[in-house]
């Protein structure tokens, strides 16, 4: 049986056309979600710019499309090393 695929127009809202900037990540989970907080860190301060609260199965295919995107752009344009790790600003990791 094929599935019938359905158009779902999905509208964007102008304030965010223009996307936030963010130079460091928190991410904290319960049971039932992901949390990731997306931060500005310009010392001696940061602020939070997103937030985005996603369910662990959404999280897993969310790694997914990443590591394949990543692959793609690494493919198209080089190695990228990894950024030196943030300086802790307040956000502690959970355990």
């Amino acid at each position: 049986m094929v599935e019938e695929r359905k158009e779902i127009k999905v509208s964007f809202p102008d304030k965010l056309l223009g996307g936030v900037y963010a130079n460091n990540m928190f991410v904290s989970h319960t049971k039932e979600e992901f949390i990731m907080d997306f931060l500005v860190v310009v010392p001696p301060a940061g602020s939070v710019t997103s937030r985005v609260i996603i369910s662990p199965g959404h999280m897993k295919r969310t790694i997914t499309a990443l590591q394949k995107n990543l692959e793609k752009y690494e493919q198209k344009f080089g190695k990228i090393s990894p950024a030196e790790a943030p300086r802790t600003i307040g956000f502690q990791p959970s355990k």
